[in-house]
C-alpha cells in the first residue's frame, strides 16, 4: 500500500527506514521530510498542518494509511479530520484524537487525567495571569527546584526549573503576564520538584489492548554532565539498564493499564503512541509528562530495536488487533547520540556541507535537520544528524557510535561526548 508519514526530523527518518523494509509498504511518502528520507522515500513540500492539502495528496495518491510523526498535526485534530471527512474516513490515521492529544497539548489536562486515575504524579496546581499572585503564594509552600510548565506546546522549551524563589516568581510573570511563551504560557502548572533519575516508557494502543514498547531514557542538556540548556535531546539509550522486571511491572501495573483505561472510560479515542515520561523516586515510578507521539531522539533507538514489521504493527492498531500482533525485539542495547549544530539550542547557522555520510559504517545515520541542495547535504537545523548503533550494553554501543561520528564533519558541529554517563 501508499503510506503517507508526517514530519521532518530524526524520528520520521528512523519511521521511514523502518516502514520501507516492509513488504506492505509499495510506496512511502513524507511531508515534507529532510535529506535522509528524500533518499528512501519520496518527500513532499507539503506541511503536516496543511490538512486540506494533505487530504487531496492523500486522494490523488491513493495512501492507504496515514502516520502522524509530530505531536502538532495530533493537537490540531488531524485524526478528527480524517474521521468526519466521508471522502477520506476509511483512511487509517496513526496518532490520537484531538482529545487525546490533549494528554500533551495541555499540562493541566494531562495532570486532571493522573489525578483522576490515581495515577502517580507529583502533587500542581495551576494558574493564569488573573491568579499569579496566589501562584507566588503557591511557590512559598513548595521547597526548591521548583518545576514550572508552560500549558501549552512550547517546542520542549515550556518547562522551566529554578533553584530560587525569586527567580521562580520573576520567571513565572514572565510567562503569564508577559507571555514569554504567548498562547502557550496562558496557564502555567507549578509542581513539586521530585528527585530520582529519569527514563521514557513507550505504549503504542489500539484503543483497546497495547503493547509496551522498548524503554529508552534521553539526554536533554546540551552540556557535559547534563549542565547547560535544554535541547530537543542529545542522546539516547534503549533499553533502560535499571528498568529491571520488579519496575517495569510497577509501570505496568500502577501507569500504563491505568492510563489505557482511563482513556477507555472518558471515551476518548486514541489509535497511536503513549510516550510517558517517568521519574524513578526510590523504587517507584512517578509521571513526569505525556506525549502522544514517539520521542525524539528516543524513536532512533527504539524502532531500530523492533524486529517486527512496523507496517504491520500500525495495521494492528488501525484494526484494534493488537493483542494479537507478536512484538519481536532485538536484545541488544542502542545508543543514539544527536550530532547539532555550533550554538543550538541558541543562536547557529545552517547550510553548513556535511562530509563523510557515505563512509562505510555498522552504525545508522538518520537526518534530522538536513537537506539536499545542487547533489550536497547541507545542515538544516540545530539538531541535524542522530548516530545510532548496538551494542551488548551502553558502554560498546556508544563507542561504535563516537568512533562513526569521528568521521562525520560539518563546520561548527558539536554533540556530546558522555551519553549514557549516568548509567
Amino acid at each position: 500500500m501508499n503510506i503517507l508519514l508526517l514530519g521532518s526530523g530524526g524520528r520520521e527518518h528512523a519511521f521511514a527506514w523502518k516502514m520501507t523494509q516492509s513488504p506492505l509498504c509499495s510506496q512511502l511518502f513524507v511531508a515534507p521530510g529532510n535529506a535522509g528520507t528524500a533518499k528512501i522515500a519520496t518527500n513532499i513540500s507539503v506541511n503536516p498542518n496543511d490538512f486540506e492539502t494533505i487530504k487531496q495528496f492523500v486522494l490523488t495518491n491513493t495512501i492507504k494509511m496515514v502516520v502522524v510523526g509530530p505531536e502538532d498535526p495530533l493537537v490540531n485534530g488531524i485524526y478528527d479530520f480524517f474521521k468526519n471527512d466521508t471522502q477520506i474516513l476509511h483512511i487509517p490515521v496513526i496518532g490520537p484524537s484531538k482529545l487525546g492529544a490533549q494528554l500533551e497539548g495541555s499540562k493541566e489536562f494531562a495532570k486532571e487525567f493522573l489525578v483522576k486515575n490515581n495515577i502517580p504524579t507529583a502533587k500542581y496546581e495551576s494558574f493564569t495571569s488573573e491568579t499569579v499572585e496566589k501562584g507566588y503564594a503557591f511557590l512559598e509552600t513548595l521547597s526548591p527546584p521548583y518545576v514550572l510548565k508552560a500549558d501549552g506546546l512550547a517546542a520542549g522549551k515550556g518547562v522551566v526549573i529554578l533553584n530560587d524563589i525569586q527567580d521562580a516568581k520573576d520567571e513565572l510573570k514572565a510567562m503569564l503576564v508577559d507571555a514569554k511563551f504567548g498562547l502557550a504560557s496562558a496557564k502555567v502548572v507549578i509542581e513539586e520538584f521530585l528527585e530520582g533519575i529519569e527514563l521514557s516508557c513507550f505504549v503504542l494502543t489500539d484503543g483497546k489492548n497495547y503493547k509496551i514498547l522498548p524503554t529508552a531514557k534521553d539526554y536533554k542538556r546540551i552540556g557535559e554532565g547534563d549542565t547547560g540548556l535544554n535541547t530537543g535531546g542529545m542522546g539516547a539509550i534503549s533499553p533502560v539498564p535499571f528498568a529491571d522486571a520488579t519496575l517495569m511491572q510497577k509501570i505496568e501495573k500502577q501507569i500504563v493499564i491505568p492510563t489505557i483505561t482511563g482513556l477507555k472510560n472518558d471515551n476518548i479515542e486514541y489509535k497511536g503512541f503513549v510516550f510517558i515520561g517517568l521519574i524513578k523516586v526510590g523504587d517507584n515510578p512517578f509521571v513526569i509528562e505525556y506525549n502522544v507521539r514517539m520521542g525524539d531522539p528516543e524513536t532512533e533507538v527504539v524502532i531500530p530495536r523492533i524486529k517486527s514489521d512496523l507496517v504491520a504493527l500500525f495495521q494492528a492498531v488501525a484494526t484494534e488487533k493488537l493483542a494479537d500482533f507478536e512484538l519481536d525485539l532485538d536484545e541488544r542495547t542502542a545508543a543514539a547520540v544527536v550530532v547539532v549544530s555550533g550554538g543550538y539550542p541558541e543562536e547557529f547557522e545552517k547550510g553548513k556541507e556535511i562530509f563523510g555520510l557515505d563512509d562505510k559504517t555498522d552504525s545508522l545515520i538518520f537526518h534530522a535537520g538536513t537537506k539536499e541542495e545542487n547533489g550536497k547535504i547541507l545542515s538544516n537545523g540545530g539538531r541535524v544528524l542522530v548516530v545510532t548503533s548496538f551494542g551488548e550494553t551502553h558502554t560498546p554501543a556508544t563507542k561504535k557510535s563516537y568512533q562513526t561520528i569521528e568521521n562525520l564533519k560539518f563546520d561548527k558541529m558539536n554533540y556530546r561526548k558522555d551519553i549514557g554517563f549516568d548509567l
